[in-house]
């Protein structure tokens, strides 16, 4: 049975990631308060920036009990290549407050971390071209046996890397990645989508709308119980909003 995403549309990429860093806080405070810890998997992309920077300064976490993920990671880079995910997420999020990092090596090693518990919550955004972490169309399955697994990368995800100006050309983007799945990031208990930007309204609007499959493989979020798509006004430029499931903010007070 599927279940429709929540989809709430802020007027700009700040009131977004504010908006998607306060529901993520009040999610942790409640889980933290019920439980010892909280597992959770973040993506690294300029898409995440105004989120997580928001979310660094979320009042009242335990972060100590915050067992933290990252959902892929380039190969054939160097190890202090500042292009990294890893690297990335240190300076956006992992280095500014206390949490306990797990960052992605080899892939049997990380399937088995990742396997020592629940993951509690999930922090994704969408591709360009409709994937979910590094599963581009041509190598995503939506019923992958694996939980981490290299990847040949698509042609369109690689220059994202450059349009996204992670690389100054389209030759230094790695070929491969580590990746988790799409079943092991389905396995979460919550998933908090976050998207913004004009590049990305055609991959949202197929996520919404298009056949689940992997030719769109951002469509399988519409299996999940408990999913929550945030977009700003750019990302979802392609949407009739009524038919969106959710009124834009920017109607409902929220600036910014």
């Amino acid at each position: 049975m599927l279940v429709r995403m929540r989809v709430e549309i802020f007027p700009s990429r700040a009131a977004m990631g504010r908006a998607a860093a306060a529901e993520v806080a009040n999610e942790l405070r409640h889980r933290l308060a019920a439980q010892d810890d909280v597992r959770m998997v973040f993506a690294a992309a300029p898409s995440q920036q105004e989120f997580l920077a928001a979310l660094a300064v979320e009042p009242g976490l335990d972060w100590r009990r915050v067992t933290a993920f990252h959902m892929d990671e380039y190969l054939d880079l160097a190890a202090d290549a500042p292009q990294r995910f890893g690297t990335w997420l240190r300076r956006a999020l992992f280095d500014r407050v206390p949490l306990r990092p797990r960052f992605v090596g080899d892939p049997t090693d990380y399937a088995g971390q990742l396997a020592e518990a629940p993951i509690d919550l999930v922090c994704l955004g969408i591709g360009d071209n409709g994937h979910l972490a590094f599963n581009d169309p041509p190598v995503a399955d939506l019923h992958d046996p694996a939980d981490v697994k290299v990847v040949d990368l698509d042609a369109a995800c690689r220059q994202q890397q450059v349009d996204d100006e992670c690389f100054a050309a389209l030759d230094e983007v790695p070929h491969r990645a580590i990746t988790l799945t799409i079943p092991r990031l389905l396995a979460a208990d919550r998933l908090f989508c976050v998207v913004p930007g004009p590049r990305k309204a055609e991959a949202v609007r197929r996520a919404l709308h298009d056949p689940i499959g992997e030719a769109c493989p951002a469509t399988a979020l519409r299996t999940h119980p408990d999913c929550t798509l945030f977009l700003d006004r750019d990302a979802a430029g392609l949407l009739d909003q009524d038919a969106a499931g959710s009124p834009d903010r920017d109607a409902a007070g929220r600036d910014g």
